[in-house]
């Protein structure tokens, strides 16, 4: 079971399985019930959270990974954050099928060469990945400001721009900062925003 798992009974976990079978999701990982072309939300997360990517050198050696795997697959990369224990992309598809290489590459690569550097062979490191479809602009919008705020969010700088490993200065670089606080002002994503993410995995 994924992160929330633990917390549920017996009971409660059985009912899950129950209706992940129902609803034709595989048993035990994030299902991907809508696959159209378009635009999509992905987080994917160290396996129980660990902070495997706490090192400053290993969060940029991934952020140039996934940038460079997502687009030499194809895909549009509207914007990203690496945190340490985690990351997001906005991505634009026009097969949903290409992600799964990409993410089983990426993925697949990083345990390995992370397990062997620290000595742990077999250790799981990536919890798969989930996916949002964006609905509307105003969507879009939202989780772009959404993975730009997200190191304040969790608590890793006080302001957005400190945190390097993001495409804000890059919007920045080409938009400028007013355009980005306009952006904020006028897509401001919610408080709840992205909650029960962790819950919806166990579904």
């Amino acid at each position: 079971m994924p992160y929330s798992g633990r917390n549920l009974t017996p009971q409660e976990r059985l009912e899950i399985i129950r209706l992940r079978r129902d609803r034709g999701f595989p048993l035990h990982a994030p299902p991907h019930p809508i696959r159209d072309s378009g635009a999509y939300l992905i987080t994917a997360a160290n396996y129980l959270h660990q902070t495997l990517m706490a090192l400053p050198e290993r969060r940029s050696d991934f952020e140039a990974r996934l940038c460079e795997g997502l687009t030499d697959a194809g895909v549009v990369l509207h914007a990203w954050v690496v945190l340490p224990n985690h990351y997001h992309v906005l991505i634009e598809v026009s097969r949903f099928e290409t992600l799964a290489p990409v993410f089983k590459r990426l993925h697949g690569g990083t345990s390995f060469e992370w397990n062997r550097a620290e000595g742990t062979p077999g250790r799981r490191v990536w919890y798969r990945y989930h996916d949002r479809k964006i609905r509307s602009e105003a969507h879009f919008m939202q989780a772009l400001n959404y993975i730009h705020v997200n190191p304040i969010k969790h608590g890793y700088a006080r302001q957005a721009a400190a945190w390097p490993w993001s495409s804000l200065a890059a919007y920045r670089d080409l938009e400028g900062a007013e355009w980005l606080a306009d952006q904020w002002r006028l897509f401001r994503p919610d408080e709840d925003f992205g909650a029960g993410w962790d819950v919806e995995r166990a579904l």
